[in-house]
């Protein structure tokens, strides 16, 4: 029988396929391994895990070489085969796949507090949130008297300066402002999937390692010997506020609060009383 004859075109095409492909390496499951230089690296996380991370489809293939963050100093990464798909994509590859601990501590009020300190982790929470989600019942007409949820902006005092409250800067325009005038009890609500810890460790927003505030009381507003801070606090921390419309007569409204609820590890929740979540401290 004789060979087949192979067209050198399909030949050639055979051989850049081979040579682009080298170098690189599926990567469906991570792990974490801490280095005596506090480096994150490949390693398996379960699969159950592993869908999580696999943000996007080109992103699967990665070059099989350490992210330029893990090398050394003084040593040069190899140079890239491929121009990234985006900075963006880049930037988020290389923290969920190999990444320094101590970029987590360079986040919004450094690492969080020991999961067992409730009462400061609670207080992390709610000063390093830049905005929550508030649910209130609403007085809409299709859904009168059922649940209704908002996002808003939120502030508990100036970066350097936390207080617990919960401090609002809002307009009468707004639905939920209108469902607060019929019934004031409100629960705001945060996760710490808003910061890039979560991320950074790979943790799912409903993984209970990845914590969730959630405070339930009266918003009232703002009284006039406490507008001054009110007034810091936010336009300290949404300096934009200040340029907003002044014919949507935005005012301060600040929540009271009557129960703290927390959930950051496994296990279950954690009510927090009041006089120990004020006692506590974020930094």
């Amino acid at each position: 029988m004789k060979p087949r004859y192979c067209p050198p075109v399909l030949l050639a095409l055979l051989a850049c396929c081979l040579a682009l492909s080298r170098g690189y390496t599926l990567r469906s499951s991570v792990s974490w391994v801490v280095s005596s230089n506090d480096v994150v690296e490949d390693a398996d996380l379960s699969e159950e895990v592993a869908p999580a991370l696999l943000v996007d489809g080109a992103g699967l293939w990665k070059q099989a070489y350490p992210s330029p963050d893990v090398l050394a100093d003084g040593v040069e990464s190899p140079g890239e085969l491929v121009k990234p798909e985006s900075d963006g994509v880049a930037r988020l590859s290389s923290r969920l796949f190999s990444y320094r601990l101590e970029k987590v501590k360079k986040s919004a009020g450094g690492s969080p507090p020991p999961h067992q300190e409730t009462a400061r982790t609670a207080r992390y929470i709610a000063h390093y949130s830049d905005w929550g989600h508030l649910a209130t019942i609403s007085t809409l007409d299709k859904i009168k008297g059922l649940p209704f949820g908002n996002i808003f902006s939120v502030s508990d005092g100036p970066l350097d300066n936390s207080t617990g409250v919960i401090y609002f800067y809002v307009t009468p325009m707004d639905n939920t402002v209108s469902d607060l005038k019929s019934n004031p009890y409100a629960s705001l609500t945060f996760s710490e999937a808003e910061g890039e810890f979560c991320r950074q460790m790979a943790y799912d927003p409903e993984d209970p390692r990845c914590a969730r505030l959630t405070l339930t009381g009266k918003m009232v507003e703002v009284a006039p010997e406490e507008l001054t801070f009110a007034k810091e606090a936010m336009f300290s921390r949404h300096p934009v506020m200040a340029k907003w419309p002044v014919g949507h007569k935005w005012f301060f409204m600040k929540l009271e609060l009557i129960q703290v609820w927390l959930q950051d590890w496994f296990g279950g929740v954690s009510l927090i009383p009041l006089e120990d979540y004020f006692k506590a401290t974020p930094f």
